[in-house]
C-alpha cells in the first residue's frame, strides 16, 4: 500500500455520506461505502488489494473500533431499557427459536452444513444500525423503548455465539477464547468503575483536556488493542473484543470529550476504511457462477426479516418488528473470519453480506413507515 491507494480508499469512502445524504432516503453510510469498496474491488475493477497486509491490518483496526462504536450506542445506562429486559429478552429467544428453525431448513436445502451459522446471522440484530435510525427519525414511545433491549441481547449474545457457530470443530477452543475476553472485559469494568468512583477518571481528564495530551483516547486505544490482541491470538472475532470494551464503557458513560474522539477516528477514517476494504474482499463474480448462492443470500435476508416478524405475537408492532432484524457487524464477522478460517464455500461471504443487505432495506423501509404512523398518530385531530 502507498498514499495514492490510501487516496483513493478515503476517497471512496466519501460515497457513504453522499448516498447517506438524502435525508428521506434512510440509507446507513455503510452502504455506499460497501458498493464503491466491491467495484474498485475484486468483483469490479480490481484496483483495490484487499489481500495486502497494510490494508487488511488498518481494516482489523477499522472493525475493532466500529464494534467499540457499537457496543458504547447500546443505552445500558437507561432505566427504561432495564425494565424491559425480561420481555426483550423472551422477544430475543422467539427470534431465535424461529431462526434455528430457518437456519436448519436453508443449510439442509443448500447442503451447506452451516445450520448454526444462519441461525445466528437471522437472529441477530445490529445496535450499530437501528440505534442510529431511531435517533434521525426521532422514534420514540413504549414500543420503541422495549425494542432496544431486544437489540442489545439478540446483538451481544450473537457476537458471543458467532466463533461457535462459525467452526463446531474447534467449538472448545472458540468457546474458550470467547470467555476469555468476556472475563477480561468484566474485569475491565470493575477496574475503571473503581477508578471513576475515586475520581481518578476526572483527574485525568482535566489533565488531558488541560494539557491536550488525549490521554483518554490513548488510554482506550490501549485497551481495545489489547483485547483485540486476546481475541485474535484465541481464535475469536476482533467484534467481540469491541463489543465488549465498548459495553463497559457504556455501562460506566463515556465522557463526552473521548466520544468526539472516538467518532472522528472511527467515522473518519477507519470505518469507511473498513468497509471499502469488506467491499474490496468479496467476490460476486462467485455468485454469478453459483447463482443459488444469490439464493441462499436473499433467503437468509428474508429470512432474518420472517423470524423478527414473529414478535408481533407479543404485541410489537410489524414496522418495528422489521426495523430490529437490521444486522450487520455478525455478518460481516462471518464473512470474514470464515472466509480467514476457510469454512465457507467459495462465494458463500458474499452471499452472508447480500443477506444483510436485504435486512438493511427492510429496516429503512420499515422505520419511515414506523416514522410515518408516528406522526400521524401524534398530530392533531383536524
Amino acid at each position: 500500500m502507498d498514499f495514492a491507494m490510501l487516496a483513493l480508499i478515503v476517497m471512496a469512502g466519501l460515497a457513504g455520506p453522499l448516498l447517506a445524504y438524502p435525508r428521506g432516503w434512510h440509507v446507513p453510510a455503510v452502504v455506499g461505502e460497501l458498493v464503491v469498496g466491491i467495484f474498485l474491488g475484486r468483483t469490479g475493477l480490481g484496483h483495490l488489494d484487499a489481500s495486502d497486509p497494510t490494508f487488511s491490518f488498518l481494516a482489523d483496526i477499522g472493525f475493532g473500533l466500529v464494534m467499540f462504536v457499537a457496543g458504547t450506542h447500546v443505552p445500558v445506562r437507561d432505566g427504561d431499557l432495564r425494565r424491559s429486559l425480561g420481555p426483550g429478552a423472551a422477544r430475543a429467544a422467539l427470534v431465535g427459536a424461529g431462526s434455528a428453525v430457518l437456519g436448519v431448513a436453508l443449510a439442509t436445502v443448500f447442503g451447506t452444513g452451516h445450520a448454526a451459522l444462519y441461525a445466528v446471522l437471522m437472529a441477530s440484530s445490529s445496535a450499530l444500525l437501528i440505534l442510529p435510525i431511531v435517533s434521525s427519525l426521532n422514534l420514540h414511545g413504549k414500543d420503541v423503548t422495549a425494542l432496544l433491549p431486544q437489540v442489545a441481547i439478540a446483538d451481544a449474545a450473537c457476537i458471543v455465539a458467532l466463533p461457535l457457530a462459525i467452526d463446531p470443530a474447534h467449538v472448545g477452543r472458540a468457546g474458550l477464547g470467547a470467555l476469555a475476553v468476556l472475563v477480561s472485559g468484566a474485569a475491565i469494568f470493575l477496574v475503571l468503575r473503581f477508578l471513576e468512583d475515586q475520581g481518578y477518571r476526572h483527574r485525568l481528564h482535566h489533565v488531558s483536556e488541560e494539557r491536550h495530551f488525549a490521554l483518554e483516547l490513548r488510554i482506550s486505544l490501549m485497551i481495545l488493542f489489547s483485547l483485540a490482541a486476546l481475541a485474535s491470538g484465541s481464535d475469536v472475532s476482533i467484534m467481540l473484543a469491541g463489543f465488549v470494551f465498548g459495553l463497559a464503557v457504556a455501562k460506566i458513560g463515556e465522557p463526552r470529550r473521548l466520544a468526539r474522539q472516538l467518532f472522528a477516528l472511527t467515522e473518519g477514517f477507519f470505518g469507511p476504511l473498513f468497509f471499502v476494504w469488506l467491499g474490496a474482499s468479496l467476490d460476486l463474480r462467485a455468485l454469478g457462477d453459483r447463482p443459488t448462492l444469490i439464493l441462499l443470500g436473499l433467503l437468509l435476508g428474508v429470512g432474518a426479516v420472517l423470524s423478527h416478524l414473529l414478535t408481533r405475537l407479543t404485541g410489537q408492532p410489524l414496522a418495528l418488528s422489521a426495523l430490529g432484524a437490521a444486522q450487520l457487524g455478525v455478518p460481516v464477522a462471518a464473512a470474514t473470519v470464515g472466509t480467514g478460517l476457510n469454512v465457507l464455500a467459495p462465494g458463500e461471504s458474499a452471499a452472508l453480506v447480500l443477506g444483510a443487505l436485504v435486512t438493511i432495506v427492510a429496516a429503512t423501509i420499515a422505520g419511515g413507515l414506523a416514522a410515518r404512523r408516528q406522526r400521524v398518530s401524534s398530530s392533531p385531530e383536524q
